[in-house]
């Protein structure tokens, strides 16, 4: 049973993941506190508060609403999800597709049906395997396949 945790535990995903969350958590701290430090302290020059909105509240009834925290957090929240995107999704996106195999091919999908006895055959096939009779085989599939265009 123990052995099973182990080997649950060694493997390659669940440590990649676990330094992934480590790192990512670290990431959140760093730009909290560039958003805390310089982003919200700005925001509320910008709009006429004095310094920093994050203390900003109101009171309806003696209930206080601290809305001030809950836009620091989404400020901080917006400028994690653009630097991830930017700097994480968009590069290796490029990198994904520049190293990106170009699928095969498979040159017996395409169908069509023959017209004589009305059965699939493939595109490229130039006789019926059902009848027997000749058929023209579909340029466009011969292109697909890489093969010469028959004449």
């Amino acid at each position: 049973m123990l052995n099973g945790f182990k080997d649950f535990i060694l493997r390659g995903n669940v440590i990649s993941m676990a330094i992934g969350l480590a790192v990512g958590a670290a990431f959140t701290a760093v730009v909290t506190g560039f958003s805390t430090a310089f982003i919200t302290p700005l925001i509320g020059l910008a709009t006429g508060s004095v310094g920093d909105f994050s203390t900003a509240e109101f009171t309806v009834e003696g209930a206080i609403f601290p809305y001030g925290k809950f836009l620091a957090a989404a400020i901080a929240f917006l400028i994690t999800a653009a630097v991830l995107y930017f700097c994480v999704v968009v590069p290796m996106t490029k990198v994904q597709n520049r190293f990106a195999k170009e699928e095969e091919v498979d040159i017996k999908a395409a169908l069509r049906d023959c017209p004589r006895c009305y059965s699939s055959i493939p595109a490229i096939a130039s006789r019926c395997g059902h009848c027997t009779s000749e058929v023209e085989p579909e340029p466009e599939a011969l292109s697909l396949a890489k093969l010469p265009v028959q004449r």
